[in-house]
């Protein structure tokens, strides 16, 4: 089993770094992160056109630095020199994980294109046991744990929302069962109305055998709310306002 859901939560995921300053999914802000403390960093994974895991959660650049460039039609050495501001470039996966070596890393599948090169990567930084992969695809999930079976998943929308119905149904058994194949389920606090997390179904997916992770939030008095209710994650674009609470 991935050691990745270590030491004991709760636990902080810098939300694409902390781009407080720095440019998001940069190594400027991966390491603005590291440097107030967080261990856990979440980010998002596409593919170059030459097969090349690199850290952006758009599939283009249009908003991160104006530039008409969409990921998979563009050759790394090309991508790798474009800024972001500050300096700062797309940060390849594989050199992001080398670079720091004690951070654990969730990254998010954001096309099919990503899955194989991103296992690659994760392969060749010996840092299967470091990294949690996730995706709202449950294709993309299960190829990535068949390619790569040790490591560390999320709860893919599909299996969300099926969870989600066995926890309101009361259906303990099914629950189990349908959270088997992951660690973790990483959710808004509520959508399209809808609450999502409280107490008793957050003590619901625990028994299941799964820790809870709530995204993106930013607001301390709701992170103070979020870990009364027992979540066991915070995912947040402001790491440096919740490692304190969690301290």
């Amino acid at each position: 089993m991935s050691s990745f859901l270590t030491p004991a939560a709760p636990r902080v995921l810098a939300h694409r770094g902390l781009s407080i300053g720095a440019p998001e999914n940069t190594m400027m802000a991966f390491i603005a992160a590291v440097d107030v403390g967080a261990t856990f960093l979440e980010t998002d994974a596409h593919a170059t056109a030459d097969g090349v895991a690199v850290l952006a959660h758009d599939p283009g650049l249009d908003r991160v630095a104006g530039r008409d460039v969409v990921i998979e039609q563009t050759l790394w050495k090309d991508l790798a020199e474009i800024d972001l501001g500050q300096g700062e470039r797309v940060p390849g996966l594989r050199e992001a994980l080398l670079a720091l070596p004690d951070a654990k890393w969730n990254i998010d599948l954001k096309s099919d294109a990503s899955v194989v090169p991103t296992v690659r990567a994760v392969v060749e930084a010996k840092a299967v046991d470091r990294v949690l992969l996730t995706s709202f695809s449950e294709r993309r999930r299960r190829q990535a744990e068949r390619l790569l079976p040790e490591v560390a998943t999320s709860a893919s929308q599909a299996i969300v929302l099926r969870a989600l119905a066995a926890q309101r149904l009361g259906l303990r058994g099914q629950l189990a069962r349908i959270l088997a194949p992951v660690v973790a389920l990483q959710v808004p606090r509520r959508a399209k109305g809808i609450e999502i997390i409280s107490e008793r179904s957050v003590a619901a997916f625990q028994r299941a055998g799964v820790e809870v992770h709530v995204w993106t939030i930013n607001d301390p008095a709701e992170m103070s709310e979020l870990l009364a209710m027992g979540v066991d994650g915070i995912v947040t674009d402001r790491c440096d306002l919740a490692l304190p609470l969690i301290a």
